[in-house]
């Protein structure tokens, strides 16, 4: 299969990489004179524009950080949608407001783009084992079309219904997670005031029914207080769009919303002090 693919960051590299073992024929998009080095050394097709990218692909994988980004490189005169050919495969993977799956799936109709809501779950451990959880909305016909692509760094694939439900479950998943991690550092923080030591406390819990893979990540740092700042940049990324899509939704986010608006959740967790703690 011919394919376009944006956003060979942290998680698009090893999809990328699992494509063209493969066997498909893949030109990532690439804009820095440094990246163009980097893909040619290993021996990458690349394209400086997005047009250049999409034009003859069968499918378009999307996997950049935020929502505005994926606006900017699918709408729009310069944009994906516009560049692509009729009958091709929009794959958008990116964790963003279920608005924008639907509005790519409206531009892209009129040009007769088929458009999927596959929001990911897992890191680029999962992807190197072809164990990526994907969670796809959509046309369930299409996505039995594109599961023999998808499986080459992806299982399960589950089909979880329209267009924008891809990114409702993972914005749901996510705000369990943060909210499960800020349970874990308060654990901590309860078993202190009894008198257990904090790595007696990890460990021990690891083994009863209050463990957690939210648990096994605090545990995995050796302390509350070493929760990878990668982990808590992306975790901050994505409260920060369910609380967006909460409120235009007008949705109560209920015990998780109390949990992550906890100090627990905002100092030890997200990192946020003072007034930007306290934003809904």
């Amino acid at each position: 299969m011919r394919i376009g693919f944006v956003g060979p960051g942290r998680m698009g590299r090893p999809i990328l990489d699992r494509l063209t073992a493969a066997g498909h024929d893949v030109t990532v998009l690439v804009r820095r004179p440094e990246a163009r080095a980097a893909a040619e050394a290993d021996g990458l097709r690349w394209a400086a524009t997005v047009a250049e990218t999409v034009h003859d692909a069968d499918a378009v994988f999307i996997v950049v950080l935020r929502d505005d980004q994926v606006r900017q490189v699918c709408l729009g005169p310069d944009g994906a949608i516009a560049a692509m050919r009729p009958g091709a495969t929009l794959v958008q993977h990116t964790t963003c407001d279920p608005a924008t799956a639907c509005l790519l799936a409206e531009q892209g109709a009129g040009r007769g783009i088929r458009v999927l809501d596959a929001a990911l779950s897992g890191g680029p451990h999962d992807i190197a084992a072809g164990g990526l959880t994907l969670w796809v909305g959509g046309d369930e016909v299409l996505l039995d079309e594109m599961r023999p692509v998808l499986g080459v760094y992806a299982s399960p694939i589950m089909f979880v219904g329209e267009l924008g439900n891809g990114q409702r479950v993972k914005l749901v998943n996510n705000a369990l997670f943060v909210a499960q991690v800020g349970l874990a550092v308060d654990a901590v923080r309860l078993a202190g005031s009894l008198g257990i030591e904090e790595t007696a406390i990890l460990a021990a819990v690891q083994h009863g029914s209050g463990a957690s893979r939210a648990l096994a990540v605090v545990a995995g740092g050796g302390s509350v207080d070493a929760v990878p700042g990668r982990i808590g940049d992306l975790m901050l990324k994505d409260v920060t769009v369910v609380r967006e899509v909460a409120r235009s939704a007008g949705v109560d986010l209920g015990v998780i919303g109390t949990v992550l608006a906890s100090d627990a959740v905002e100092t030890k967790v997200l990192r946020q002090t003072g007034a930007s703690a306290r934003t809904p």
